[in-house]
């Protein structure tokens, strides 16, 4: 008899692909799905879905105890923004943010994790099953950074740091040594989308993981949007975190990099 796996599945591709993998280790998935965000067909992957508002914590945590769930994975982010616009929180969730604060997301997660934990519920790193999909270090793409796009790299990526301790964002846009754009509630497209705006063709973009990174949740991501987004303000390069970033689609992202004639690189 398979193990039930539970899924707490937020928005985008990863919250699919872990569905599938899981289901190719011979595991069958209960997913929690957040109303608005997740990809509706995720319902055929999986052997149970249950559709939520954000902030019903309650309810998560009484799906998979019914269902024999020991284990479960947090999968896709949420819109920071909805947490303003749909945000239903039930009792225990209003408890746990009253006890672990707001506005400091890995706080809160962690919270989430422990709550779920007393009641015999452990959330697995979010890359279970999936540790192919990390960036390797080095050089990705066909073409190598030139010495002035590794310097923005590497101001990009002290930057991105200090922005990842303070728990704001994971993504920072640099263009000749100065930094055009930092990550905040708007997402990493967009802040691609303002830096490029700003700073015009050749922008570098660096992505990183935050130095507290729990890899149970909120993992970095890149992937063939990525770069579509970046071709459209014509960056000149994507840095990443080697062993703490998802690549989603990697060939595609490679071949749509080397069209535009981005650089990808793995620090």
């Amino acid at each position: 008899m398979s193990e039930n796996i539970g899924l707490i599945a937020g928005k985008g591709q990863f919250p699919l692909l872990f569905a599938q993998a899981a289901r190719r280790q011979g595991f069958s998935v209960v997913a929690v799905a957040h109303r608005g965000e997740t990809d509706p067909s995720l319902n055929d992957l999986v052997e149970e879905i249950h559709w939520i508002y954000v902030g019903q914590l309650n309810k998560i945590i009484r799906i998979f105890q019914a269902a024999g769930v020991r284990r479960a994975v947090m999968a896709g982010g949420i819109t920071r923004g909805r947490l303003f616009r749909d945000f239903r929180p039930d009792l225990r969730a209003l408890s746990l943010v009253r006890r672990a604060g707001t506005g400091k997301d890995d706080r809160l997660l962690r919270a989430v994790a422990d709550e779920m934990a007393q009641e015999g519920i452990t959330i697995a790193p979010s890359t279970l099953f999936l540790e192919e999909l990390l960036a390797a270090p080095g050089q990705l793409s066909r073409r190598r950074p030139t010495p002035e796009e590794m310097q923005d790299i590497q101001l990009g990526h002290e930057v991105a740091k200090e922005l990842g301790r303070l728990d704001l964002g994971q993504c920072v846009a640099v263009r000749r040594g100065v930094v055009v754009a930092l990550e905040a509630i708007e997402g990493t497209d967009e802040t691609i989308r303002r830096g490029g705006t700003l700073a015009g063709p050749g922008t570098v973009v660096v992505k990183v993981s935050k130095p507290q990174q729990d890899l149970r949740f909120d993992v970095p991501a890149v992937g063939r949007d990525t770069i579509r987004v970046m071709a459209e303000v014509k960056a000149a390069a994507l840095a990443v975190e080697a062993g703490k970033t998802l690549i989603f689609n990697r060939e595609e992202m490679l071949e749509a990099a080397h069209r535009a004639k981005i650089v990808v690189w793995g620090l």
